[in-house]
């Protein structure tokens, strides 16, 4: 059953969804193609929005702008890793192959919807790259930071993992607080988090699985993959229902609106839209811990996980999530 997303005057609230570009094929067709699992915009359409997808974009700043006046709300989706060295970062043999023109389309997105204050929600990839956005580090392999292969068993089976969302969250308001059975396919987390960006849901071994904004505006992002479980649309309802209040109080286009929304990082956290390319960062700009978001090297490790867990063998592990 869909649910009644309007904005009270009969129309349903707009959703953008990120896409992949990659090579693929249909028939006697082998070409790059923009796509997106029918999950996604299913879960979207279940909560009552409109999906609209967004590939890439060839001049990505001003695209974003242009769709971005006609969207009410933005879902980062999953994917294939984020380009470490927009987090100053060396690649790890294991990253996936760089998208930089998906990582460029993204984040111009993202700058836009803040700018806007647009209801965005992150989905693995999506928050990673929110948070690399917000001026944040990632752990480019986990298994060697934990010692597990928990959160991605490969073979495109999603793996099942709880987490702990905190009490007095927006993610509490949605699901509850407390243990949740989640759906995990990742083999990237979050390291140090991001300026303005509070955890809201952590596993037993302290990664970060969920964090929020502790600004104006609405930024949930989930290091799992939602979509996936049909019987719970809760996260996308939550978008879609903050998405039909912007349709009605916040569709403003970002020049109508004062230059100080776009200067709210604290000091020493600047986002990537307020630093140079990422090639000429310092190391001091991997270390911005927010509080209650220490590094997992300050963690204690888990061991948790079998040797029968299935490594990937190649970097792209051929699954899109």
């Amino acid at each position: 059953m869909v649910s009644n997303g309007s904005d009270g005057t009969g129309r349903r609230p707009v959703i953008g969804l990120t896409t992949y570009l990659e090579q693929a094929k249909q028939g006697v067709w082998d070409v790059r193609a923009a796509f997106l699992p029918q999950q996604y915009f299913d879960s979207v359409t279940a909560s009552g929005g409109i999906a609209v997808l967004l590939p890439p974009q060839p001049e990505p700043d001003a695209a974003a702008g242009a769709v971005l006046e006609g969207l009410d709300g933005l879902i980062l989706t999953g994917g294939l890793d984020v380009d470490p060295s927009l987090y100053g970062a060396q690649r790890h043999p294991l990253t996936d192959p760089a998208r930089p023109e998906r990582d460029a389309w993204e984040l111009a997105l993202f700058r836009g919807a803040e700018q806007r204050r647009m209801p965005v929600l992150a989905i693995c990839r999506g928050l990673q790259l929110v948070n690399v956005a917000r001026g944040g580090t990632l752990h480019q392999h986990l298994p060697e930071a934990l010692g597990t292969e928990r959160f991605r068993v490969g073979g495109g089976v999603f793996a099942t993992n709880e987490v702990v969302v905190d009490e007095g969250s927006r993610l509490a308001e949605l699901v509850g607080p407390g243990g949740l059975d989640v759906h995990s396919y990742h083999h990237q987390g979050i390291d140090q988090l991001g300026a303005r960006l509070i955890a809201t849901a952590r596993t037993d071994d302290g990664l970060v699985q969920a964090f929020e904004s502790d600004g104006e505006g609405y930024v949930l992002g989930v290091q799992w993959h939602p979509e996936e479980n049909r019987e719970d649309r809760r996260l996308f309802a939550g978008l879609v229902a903050q998405a039909s209040v912007y349709a009605v109080t916040g569709s403003r286009s970002s020049s109508e609106r004062g230059t100080s929304e776009t200067k709210r990082a604290q000091p020493g956290s600047r986002s990537l839209s307020e630093r140079p390319s990422s090639s000429s960062g310092t190391a001091s700009e991997t270390k911005r811990a927010q509080r209650g978001s220490r590094s997992l090297s300050e963690r204690p490790t888990s061991s948790s996980g079998t040797a029968s867990e299935t490594k990937r063998a190649q970097p792209s592990n051929g699954v899109l999530a």
